[in-house]
């Protein structure tokens, strides 16, 4: 499976954006608003616009000079050339007497008028880009998580929320980051391109249906807020009571609450970064190996693959899955743990394989097993 980090690398902490990076994720700086979007090319189009209309104006007022015989001055071109281009319409302050004057000035409406319009139109648009280009990127957003099954929601992309996108990104498993907050969600965007995000509050139905909670395959409640996790984890049940729900706590006395109001796992960091410490300290290499597998370039993980109804019953020798991308660990079935399984060993439905996998070996194991 790779090369293994030595244990006193650990230490070196990344921050998020890095460890998309080594992931494989194109990772980018937030840009200027002027060049995001579509502005520099409506830009381009404001400068084109009002060059044109400058070049127009210009070329008219000469042309209404020459076309007057009688010598009509400056002021009057000007001004017969700016009615002709807005179409006022407020009389001829030069004359117009043959055919070819008359068909100069119709040219002069005509590319003018244009002008004038296009100027407009490209003024309107730059001042409601902002708006129109966060809609096209939530109509975008909304048939990404249309065509996702089988996925996470995120509630809450905060500090934690991002660890745990990271992870979710490492082992190539796709989620939906939902957030209150617009700001943090549109850089965390622009950081990288393939998050798939929402804006909403993660308690209100409407925005876990838009999510796509009926296809979930679990909900992270890990908002910095102990009761609103606890209402996500309600919400989440009663409109999808097979979802999987983990929940983050802060107050060891809201565990039993969470539990109560749908959460199937509750995690408090404060308690289990605790116990992270003291494994660091008394048991340092083990620690340090499982902390090298989590920082491999692999994403090497413990994966655990539950084996469907409908299998067959055979042994674990037949199929075969033992390979450079997978270690068999053990087997839990019938309220026993079976570790180290050998080839004799009997699967049957219902049980539970915990596997170390890469992302390719555990597509590899569940196709071979028809989970």
């Amino acid at each position: 499976m790779g090369t293994f980090q030595h244990p006193s690398a650990i230490v070196r902490l990344r921050p998020w954006p890095d460890m998309q990076a080594r992931g494989g994720r194109r990772r980018t700086t937030r840009k200027p608003l002027a060049q995001n979007g579509q502005l520099p090319r409506i830009l381009k189009r404001i400068y084109f616009a009002a060059g044109m209309l400058v070049a127009v104006t210009v070329l008219g007022t000469l042309g209404f000079m020459l076309i007057d015989d009688s010598g009509s001055s400056f002021s009057d071109a000007l001004y017969m050339t700016l009615i002709t281009i807005t179409t006022v319409g407020y009389g001829e302050a030069v004359p117009l007497h043959t055919i070819g004057a008359r068909i100069y000035a119709g040219l002069i409406a005509f590319i003018g008028f244009g002008g004038v319009t296009f100027l407009f139109t490209s003024l309107s648009v730059f001042f409601l880009e902002s708006d129109f280009d966060f809609t096209l990127r939530r109509g975008r957003m909304n048939k990404k998580i249309d065509h996702l099954n089988k996925h996470f929601i995120v509630c809450g992309y905060g500090r934690v929320g991002q660890n745990v996108g990271a992870e979710l990104f490492a082992t190539k498993r796709t989620f939906v980051a939902l957030d209150p907050d617009l700001q943090l969600l549109l850089s965390q965007a622009d950081r990288n391109d393939l998050l798939v995000w929402q804006h909403g509050d993660a308690t209100d139905d409407d925005q876990l249906i838009t999510a796509g909670i009926d296809r979930a395959q679990g909900i992270f409640a890990v908002s910095n807020d102990d009761a609103k996790n606890m209402m996500i984890a309600l919400t989440a049940k009663q409109l999808n009571p097979n979802v999987r729900v983990v929940a983050r706590c802060h107050d060891v006395r809201s565990e039993e609450k969470l539990r109560k109001a749908g959460a199937d796992q509750v995690v408090l960091p404060d308690f289990t970064g605790g116990l992270r410490i003291v494994s660091m300290m008394v048991r340092p290499q083990a620690q340090g190996f499982i902390e090298a597998i989590m920082r491999s370039d692999e994403n090497i993980r413990m994966e655990e693959i539950t084996l469907p109804a409908d299998f067959k019953p055979c042994a674990l020798g037949q199929l075969k899955l033992r390979n450079p991308e997978v270690i068999l660990m053990a087997v839990r079935g019938e309220g026993h743990w079976q570790f180290n399984p050998q080839d004799d060993f009997e699967l049957r439905p219902g049980q539970v394989l915990v596997a170390m996998a890469t992302p390719q070996g555990l597509v590899s194991c569940e196709k071979a097993l028809g989970a």
